[in-house]
């Protein structure tokens, strides 16, 4: 049985780039497992089932002999033996990602956030944001006040995310968790100063009405601080005049969506 499950595993290690590869993903010893690739040893129980699920196959199988479990795996369509390689390769670049995390600390804390509105032509909107360290990882939540007509109550919009620093720029991710209708996202550029004060970027979405357009804008995010009373800023939050007089200049026209004679792709301004 040990000879049979040494070549059955060495048939499996083929599919990789190496064994070394294969250990580093299940986060086994090295030494240990070439034991078991050399026949000398047996995986425990708790093993061999955490080496069935890498390689997509069931305990059962991988102990056939060896021709049997050979035709096996040969008829096999190729998507099915490679389902967990690049599952694995994803988790291993969220892993990554979410290792950057660290390189966010100086962005936590609370935001306005200005762009002009997807769904109600020639209105700026202003949003509330928060930054915030949840164990391993920097998630958020932007939270849109909307009232369709002073006569009517306002309501809010929450999305919920999560931020990278990648190369020098901040992305956000984040969907919409009440109607559950829309995935957005944002690029800011980051703050080289000792502070920060103000972020630009680009914020790619869904138009919130009956058409759905997907549609991109000019944002900035103004930092508050790393509290707020939010009473008093979820008040000031809402849908704008584009020159509403109560919206400073300087973020009125950073967030305008004009482009330059000559321009060939909407960009984002510093």
């Amino acid at each position: 049985m040990h000879d049979d499950l040494a070549q059955n595993l060495k048939l499996l290690c083929s599919y990789y780039k190496s064994i070394a590869e294969v250990c580093r993903r299940l986060d086994i010893n090295r030494p240990q497992f070439n034991r078991y690739l050399s026949g000398q040893h047996k995986p425990s129980a708790n093993t061999l089932r955490r080496l069935c699920e890498f390689f997509g196959v069931e305990v059962q199988e991988i102990l056939l002999p060896h021709e049997q479990f050979e035709r096996l795996v040969q008829v096999r369509p190729r998507y099915e033996r490679s389902t967990v390689d690049a599952a694995g390769t994803v988790l291993e670049h969220l892993d990554q990602l979410g290792k950057t995390s660290g390189e966010l600390e100086r962005y936590l804390g609370y935001y306005f956030e200005y762009y002009l509105s997807m769904s109600t032509p020639g209105k700026l909107l202003r949003n509330l944001v928060c930054l915030e360290r949840r164990d391993d990882q920097v998630v958020f939540q932007r939270t849109e006040r909307m009232q369709p007509s002073p006569a009517e109550p306002p309501y809010h919009n929450r999305y919920q995310g999560i931020a990278y620093l990648l190369a020098d720029r901040l992305f956000l991710v984040d969907y919409e968790t009440l109607n559950r209708r829309e995935i957005t996202q944002t690029i800011l550029f980051p703050s080289f100063r000792n502070r920060v004060t103000r972020l630009t970027g680009l914020k790619v979405g869904v138009s919130d009405n009956s058409q759905r357009m997907p549609c991109c804008a000019r944002v900035l995010y103004e930092y508050l601080g790393p509290s707020v009373r939010l009473r008093k800023a979820f008040s000031l939050c809402g849908l704008y005049d584009s020159q509403d007089p109560r919206i400073d200049q300087s973020i009125r026209e950073a967030v305008s969506n004009d482009m330059l004679p000559g321009q060939t792709l909407f960009q984002a301004r510093h």
